[in-house]
């Protein structure tokens, strides 16, 4: 499947290289190399995949197989070693007199000690062999010692191998199209390649391949653009034509970054470079560097910089020790000198802000260097003014619900389904949204209504659909605020199908949408059925039961939180604030301003900022790559504990179908990617709901421990395996970007140690005495929120509440007494109404149980008794709960 081609490729010439080393040293016989024999079969697979990729191509793996059948085992043996050594990113001597390699392919492949970085660049047209060793005679030619990247050709004959390389190669940056490109592939493609090189036509609304002898040059060119452009937004087009590249200009300068005749070789190849320099452009590490590098005098705050509290130090010089002197030599309050001000970026800070939003595809981005808890303070800040109503997830991050009292709104909670059999919430189903906004307009209230929060994806990797809640949210209130807490999903905008859920994405391309003339008609059409002949709205059953349409002139306000350091690289707390606010200049841009002042240091720490600038270099030249592989790693770990024997006794990987509740479920496959990049491209398009497949929850009922401590006793203190969230009896395995098949190699092997132990023991245990399992246990269903109390309610028909009174009421000692568990349980038996003095939020994973001003149910006691984390905040054991007197 396309999303583990980079490993099917990588494997084959693996195994070919020891299948014919086998073969040349006599130790196995010559079967392999029949038609139907492993070897063989790799070969076919590779010269299909080898097209796509530079550097050896379909020739290199004819050759090979020619060799084999002549029986020049030897010499097959030492081509395929230097593929090998190319991929494991080892260097292949140099040796011009190898008469085996072809011209035309030794000169491409002999440049492999070059150290430069190499990326790759797609040319769509149908030629010849000698044109292709033309193209690449010409690309060695035009390079320079003082070219800063080198960079090879994939050629490609036609429009579905065009999509077929760009997913399937992440490791192109740029796209030349010349008009003379067929339309299918004659290539023999898996199944599941055709069915996603199909959905990507389909997602970019253009029908098929642009093969129609009825449609003219320009609009072929226009179809494949726009499919190509969808599928990798990221990767720059060139056209390369004939004649009338003039009117081609005026005509396609939308779709394309240049436009060039044939023979204007050199600019295109210095366009090529120039554009990836912008990519690996790093504004503020560049200033960082040139600061470090630089004697300066400090006169200001911060003895640690360059060192000068440290080095000389008898005591403390361990820390440049163990950190290195750059550390210290990058230490500074400065923000002159080529460096930037946070709160106030002119410089370096700006247009590394400025990369960010356009590698994320936002219309700003702001940096923060104190976590996303601070991110979402900062929005709610922003946008919200006391009073107003916020509709907000209760199982979000801690964060959103401190900064709902911060700002004196008034929460209205929604209630996520739960899973109670493995403890812990889902996600908000959109039904509920919908239904609130319409009891808020029922109400006459539903101008308070500012702003919807939710979680995207959550702590489990429940997936929304953005664009449709969004979408259906705006066909009601044509003016909300959308804030998406993404703190788990900063990865997703770099792969072709997880990027449609980001939102940004989403609020880009319903952008578009709201300007098109068939979206104007269907609305129109629908609000024939949503509003009575006397303007009044028609029943809640009919808007619920279709889906709503925003109106033309909704404005689309748009804002993500995302954790940087969580999913990408960067250093702890990192952080990134998106916009995408219509309404920016006009109603946003000075308050943002003036929250972002409150909560952002005078002092930022510069070596987080720094990494927030080079994990956005990462990602914008190789994070489809990392993506690609951090998901086919997760799905190999989810196939290997399901295919092991041992492992399946004592542990289940959660699916789709265990996680998302079967009336929020889609037509889709438990775990769509097991089956192919078809099938999960479906499930992401059409689902209410899907399953990060990057996250592995693992149920583990059968090995007689519960999460918690499988997490800290054995899989941490043992074996030195770390995990983040468990439940009573699950445990979350999260993959991301860093992992590689090694350490999930060694998370099986660790799994299957465990497995044999939990086996022993339970062979070992007298069978007479019957045990029951924790996860056996039944558990208390998860509450939902219950309400405010009478004093903070603010309608009794609707559940926003004043909690920012009540968390004030709750910090004066003499308003609040603490209540033991079992002496809340007699209280609240006998009537009494108990309500809470503040937060209680379990951690992880985060969110709270109780907030201030809630009145405190028996069900919420009950859950709070049997929860085995370790850490509950605003909860004291030996004093109990804080209750509002």
């Amino acid at each position: 499947m396309p999303s583990s081609t980079w490993r099917l490729r990588s494997d084959a010439w693996e195994y070919l290289r020891f299948g014919v080393k086998r073969i040349a040293l006599g130790n196995d016989d010559e079967t392999a190399l029949t038609r139907d024999g492993e070897i063989a079969r790799n070969l076919r697979a590779l010269e299909t995949i080898e097209m796509y990729w530079a550097g050896f191509g379909q020739r290199y793996v004819r050759g090979i197989a020619e060799l084999l059948s002549a029986g020049e085992y030897q010499i097959a043996l030492e081509r395929i070693g230097r593929v090998v050594q190319r991929l494991r990113g080892s260097t292949v001597p140099e040796d011009p007199r190898d008469e085996l390699l072809e011209e035309g392919e030794s000169a491409e492949f002999y440049d492999d000690a070059d150290p430069r970085p190499r990326f790759e660049v797609l040319v769509i047209d149908e030629t010849t062999v000698n044109d292709r060793d033309s193209m690449r005679s010409e690309n060695l030619r035009l390079r320079s010692a003082a070219d800063q990247f080198i960079y090879d050709f994939v050629v490609v004959p036609s429009a579905d191998d065009a999509i077929a390389a760009l997913l399937t190669n992440p490791n192109i940056l740029a796209c030349i199209i010349r008009p003379g490109f067929s339309g299918r592939s004659t290539q023999a493609l898996s199944r599941d390649l055709r069915d996603t090189i199909a959905l990507a036509w389909e997602s970019a609304n253009v029908p098929t391949a642009p093969a129609s002898s009825s449609l003219s040059s320009v609009q072929r060119v226009v179809r494949l653009a726009d499919v190509l452009h969808s599928i990798r937004p990221e990767i720059d087009l060139y056209l390369m034509a004939g004649a009338n590249i003039e009117d081609l200009a005026g005509a396609l300068s939308r779709r394309f970054r240049r436009v060039f005749r044939r023979e204007d070789q050199l600019e295109l190849h210095l366009s090529l470079l120039r554009r990836v320099s912008h990519l690996y452009d790093t504004p503020f590490f560049a200033a960082i560097q040139d600061h470090a590098r630089r004697p300066v005098g400090v006169f200001h705050a911060l003895p640690v910089a360059r060192g000068g509290s440290v080095v000389n130090s008898k005591w403390i010089n361990d820390l440049a020790d163990f950190y290195g002197l750059n550390l210290l030599l990058a230490e500074t309050s400065a923000t002159s000198g080529g460096l930037d001000s946070l709160l106030a970026p002119v410089h370096t800070l700006k247009k590394a802000q400025e990369l960010a939003a356009r590698a994320f595809g936002a219309k700003q981005t702001f940096f923060v260097t104190n976590g996303t808890s601070t991110a979402n303070k900062v929005v709610h800040q922003a946008m919200v003014q006391p009073g107003e109503v916020v509709l907000v997830d209760r199982n979000c991050h801690k964060s959103h619900h401190h900064a709902i009292m911060l700002t004196g709104a008034r929460p209205a909670y929604l209630e996520a389904y739960p899973l109670n059999d493995y403890a812990f919430y889902g996600a908000v189903p959109l039904s509920s949204i919908k239904q609130m906004l319409l009891d808020y307009r029922a109400a006459g209230r539903l101008d308070e209504v500012r702003m919807v929060t939710l979680t995207n994806c959550t702590f489990d990797g429940i997936v929304y659909d953005t664009e449709r809640v969004m979408a259906e949210c705006l066909a009601i209130k044509p003016d909300l605020v959308f804030l998406w807490d993404e703190a788990w999903f900063a990865f997703a905008a770099f792969h072709p199908v997880t990027r449609r859920r980001t939102a940004m994405a989403s609020a880009k391309h319903l952008s578009e949408r709201l300007k098109t003339s068939a979206h104007a008609a269907a609305y129109a059409e629908q609000q024939k059925r949503l509003f009575n002949e006397d303007g009044t709205p028609a029943p809640d059953e009919v808007w619920l039961s279709e889906r709503l349409i925003p109106s033309p002139e909704a404005k689309l306000r748009v804002y993500a939180s995302q954790s940087t350091h969580k999913t990408l690289t960067s250093l702890r707390q990192g952080s990134m604030i998106h916009v995408w606010d219509q309404e920016w200049v006009r109603d946003a841009r000075e308050s943002f301003a003036e929250a972002y002042m409150t909560h952002t240091s005078t002092s930022p720490n510069y070596q987080i900022l720094t990494s927030l600038d080079l994990g956005r270099r990462q990602v914008e030249l190789e994070g489809y790559d990392l993506v690609q592989r951090q998901l086919d790693l997760a799905t190999s770990l989810s196939q290997a504990i399901a295919r092991h024997s041992l492992l399946r006794k004592f542990f289940r990987v959660l699916t789709a179908h265990d996680l998302i509740p079967e009336e929020l479920r889609g037509e889709g496959s438990a775990m769509p990617l097991r089956r192919g990049l078809a099938d999960m491209w479906r499930a992401w398009e059409h689902d209410e709901f899907v399953v990060d497949p990057s996250r592995i929850t693992v149920e583990i009922t059968r090995t007689g421990v519960d999460g918690d401590t499988f997490k800290h006793d054995y899989l941490m203190d043992r074996f030195g395996i770390q995990v983040n969230k468990t439940s009573r009896n699950t445990v979350l395995f999260m993959t991301n970007i860093g992992t590689s098949r090694s350490g999930v190699a060694y998370l099986i092997e660790v799994l299957v140690k465990l497995a044999e132990r939990f086996e022993e023991r339970q062979e070992q245990r007298d069978m007479t005495q019957p045990i029951t399992l924790p996860g056996e246990v039944p558990m208390p269903p998860l509450p939902d929120f219950s309400s405010f109390s009478e004093d903070f309610a603010t309608d009794a028909s609707l559940p926003d509440g004043d909690m920012r009174t009540a968390f004030f009421n709750g910090q004066r000692r003499t308003a609040v007494e603490y209540v033991l568990p079992a002496q809340m349980r007699e209280r609240i038996a006998n009537g009494e109404t108990l309500v809470s003095a503040g937060f209680v939020t379990p951690y992880p994973p985060g969110f709270p149980v109780l907030v201030p001003g809630q009145v405190i149910t028996k069900e919420v006691v009950d859950f709070m008794s049997v929860l085995d984390t370790r850490e509950i905040h605003g909860f004291d054991a030996e004093r109990g709960y804080r209750v509002l007197l």
